[in-house]
């Protein structure tokens, strides 16, 4: 068995998990404690990935990332990449597509802390970056591991937005889910159920980690 495909998948979505911690904290935080005009617009429209067909996000990645699009003509001229058929271009569409998997447990985490250890901390001068990282995520651990889990393994389940937008590269966008698809096209069901095993055992073992750490937190007398 050829393990590119495994180990492309793993920094897929290992890079897409992180990105996703750093761009989901301030935007849950943001949808979690303000109160602004379009913020429900902006909830529907992070929450797209949820109910869209992934084809149909895989689509509207190619026109967008396309050097005859906007951004992708933009980072083709400034910085010289073509994104289409790309890591780089599946790195960008993955954070995209998983985002509503690191932002909701995220969101529902800030909206569970008490907002008198909020004020409490306020009177104390703190400020609000300091609030954040002191009092708040740390509270949130059990939200921070369920969005870094379930992005983590989306992302290592994606296919129809990475066989949109990267096809099938050997070495640079022939993820494991696409090496399983191949396999079974070609009628080698061995291969295709190595493949499926690693990435099956893979997120189960991740679930089984979420599940016990986020049960043991919430109920530490558990035995």
């Amino acid at each position: 068995m050829d393990w590119t495909p495994i180990i492309l998948s793993f920094q897929l979505a290992g890079l897409t998990s992180v990105l996703l911690l750093v761009i989901g904290i301030p935007i849950a935080y943001l949808l979690a404690y303000s109160s602004f005009k379009g913020k429900i617009l902006l909830e529907a429209l992070l929450g797209m990935p949820l109910v869209l067909p992934p084809t149909v996000l895989g689509f509207y990645f190619l026109l967008f990332f396309s050097t005859e699009g906007g951004f992708g003509k933009w980072m083709h001229d400034v910085f010289g990449l073509n994104l289409i058929f790309s890591f780089e271009g599946l790195l960008i569409a993955s954070v995209i597509y998983s985002l509503p998997f690191m932002v909701q447990p995220l969101q529902a985490g800030f909206s569970s802390v008490d907002t008198k250890l909020i004020e409490a901390a306020e009177s104390l001068g703190k400020g609000r970056w300091e609030i954040l990282w002191r009092v708040l995520l740390p509270l949130i651990k059990p939200s921070l591991l369920s969005g870094w889990v379930l992005s983590f393994a989306h992302t290592i389940g994606e296919f129809g937005v990475v066989l949109m937008m990267g096809g099938s590269i050997p070495g640079r966008t022939k993820v494991a889910s696409i090496a399983v698809y191949e396999e079974v096209e070609k009628l080698n069901y061995e291969a295709a159920h190595e493949y499926s095993f690693i990435l099956f055992a893979l997120c189960f073992v991740l679930l089984l980690i979420l599940y016990g750490t986020n049960r043991s937190t919430l109920n530490p007398f558990h035995k």
